[in-house]
Formats: C-alpha cells, sequence, structure tokens
C-alpha cells in the first residue's frame, strides 16, 4: 500500500488526481489537505511515501498588484511544504509546475521546446513557479526524490482556462479560423495516469508530459463542435489580417500560435501514461451529465 497525501484540497488536478485513484483502492491511500490555512503544517509527512502538490495560483488575471501573492504560494509554499516532507522523512515530493516557465509566446514564431531549451518565464506566474522549481530539486538526495512535472495546457471535465473558451466558441460561431499551428496539449486522465506512475515508482526529476498527438486550434474547435451535433466550417479567408492583429494582441497567439514539447522528452514510462487519445479525450471532457 502507498500511502499518498495530496496539497490543495480543493485544486482542479488534486481533486482529479483523487478520483483516477479511486481505480485502485488495494494499491493506493490518498488523503488530502487544504493549502489555505496552517493546517498542513500540524500533519506529520513522514506518514506518506509521497506528497503531491497541487496548490498554487493560476487562471486569474496577473495583475501587477498580486504578484507578492503569486510567489508567496506558488513560490514559498511550495518550498515550505516540500522541506517539511524531507524533514518528516516522507520518501518524494511531486509538484504541479507548468510549460509556462519557458514563457508564454509573444508572436506566431513556432516554440518548440527540447530537453535543451532553457527556462525563460516572461511573466511573474511563470518566474514563481520557476523558482519554486529552483528552490526544491536542491532538496533531493538517495532518500528523498523531488519529481517536477511541467505540463502544457491541462484540459478535462470542469477544466479552466483556455479551453472553456474555446468550448464556447465551438458552440456558438458556425466557423473558425483555419491558421495552421501545433500546441501541446494534456488530457486530465493522462496528466493523472502519469502522476500515479511518478509516485507508483517513487521517481525524481523533472517530467514533461503531453498528449500523444499534437493538437491544431481548429481541429479542436471542429471536434468539440461535432460532440454537440454542431457543423463548423474552417475557413482561410482570415488568415492575413489574423498574423497582422497578432503582433497587437497577445491572445492571438496564445491561441494560434506553435508551442510544442519534442515528444521525445515525453516519453516517460514509455508512453504509457497516455492512455486517452485526442478524440476520446473530447469526448470525456464534454460528455453531458
Amino acid at each position: 500500500m502507498i500511502h499518498i497525501l495530496i496539497i490543495g484540497e480543493h485544486s482542479y488536478i488534486g481533486t482529479s488526481y483523487q478520483k483516477w485513484m479511486e481505480q485502485y483502492p488495494e494499491h493506493y491511500q490518498i488523503d488530502v489537505v487544504s493549502s489555505r490555512n496552517e493546517a498542513w503544517k500540524q500533519i506529520d509527512f513522514g506518514k506518506y511515501d509521497s506528497v503531491l502538490h497541487t496548490a498554487g495560483i493560476a487562471h486569474v488575471e496577473a495583475k501587477a498588484d498580486m504578484e507578492q501573492l503569486y510567489y508567496n504560494i506558488n513560490r514559498d509554499l511550495t518550498i515550505a511544504c516540500c522541506q517539511k516532507a524531507k524533514a518528516d522523512g516522507a520518501r518524494q515530493f511531486t509538484f504541479l509546475s507548468s510549460i509556462i516557465v519557458y514563457g508564454e509566446s509573444k508572436s506566431l514564431e513556432p516554440m518548440i521546446i527540447t530537453k535543451d531549451t532553457k527556462p525563460m518565464p516572461n511573466g511573474f506566474y511563470g518566474q514563481s513557479k520557476l523558482e519554486a522549481e529552483e528552490g526544491i530539486l536542491p532538496l533531493e538526495d538517495k532518500d528523498f526524490k523531488v519529481a517536477v512535472v511541467r505540463p502544457p495546457m491541462i484540459y478535462g471535465k470542469g477544466s479552466k482556462g483556455n479551453y472553456p473558451r474555446l468550448a464556447k466558441m465551438a458552440c456558438t460561431i458556425p466557423f473558425f479560423p483555419g491558421l495552421k499551428n501545433k500546441r501541446s496539449m494534456l488530457h486530465i486522465d493522462n496528466l493523472c495516469e502519469c502522476l500515479r506512475l511518478i509516485m507508483d515508482k517513487g521517481e525524481g526529476g523533472i517530467f514533461f508530459p503531453q498528449n500523444k498527438e499534437y493538437v491544431e486550434t481548429g481541429e479542436l474547435v471542429k471536434q468539440i463542435a461535432r460532440e454537440h451535433g454542431k457543423k463548423m466550417c474552417i475557413i482561410n479567408m482570415f488568415n492575413p489580417f489574423i498574423c497582422i492583429l497578432a503582433k497587437r494582441i497577445r491572445l492571438i497567439n496564445k491561441v494560434f500560435g506553435t508551442c510544442i514539447y519534442d515528444k521525445t522528452i515525453s516519453d516517460c514510462f514509455g508512453g504509457s501514461y497516455q492512455v486517452v487519445d485526442f478524440k476520446e479525450s473530447i469526448r470525456r471532457t464534454e460528455y453531458k451529465d
């Protein structure tokens, strides 16, 4: 029996992971604690084989007056929890970082991340995540493993961020620009299985999970529309205007830019964590309760 503590009681990833692990009641015992108060400080982390830290700030507008809050939670809280995990005698600490440590795309120029790409955040969300990594990775030793997970855009039933915005568009507009691009994405089930394997094997290091397939934004919107019985026409006539506007409007680069992990760095566990393909992932995300 592997004992796991999730820090982040109401986090999307923490809640999803807890539900995912219900498939294995005889192999894992899962406890959850909130990070919003000091209760976690009273828990003996030494009772756990692994501590999964999912608490953090994301999917809110990064206003300048929130900068210190980002560092307090994304960086300082992470480091404090990892230090406690090691001091108490836990065997492993797993931290949810983000692809954002490589920076957000500022143009439509392709961004291809390899094992040699150096992190270069261009905002305090990414910087706070990177500084958290830099604070916990040196704590690893032969008796205490530190795993850092840098997922791309995570989506799934109930997810937040850019995916639900695109899904809303897919259900309300009849056409979408056909600008060619590629995005690394990660369905929540694939992430949860990756996390299970990391903790099951007690490994440390930096992980770059992603779906097996790269995704084109136009195809994503079209597939979402199809799941709702709607027709989506992909047109190219607006592409030149989009390319011009991309130089001024940041959101366009996020939607239509190419940002991918090289697939060779995502082959952890032989790719066995990729349990859901693209089409099935959209079905699972869009199904009606």
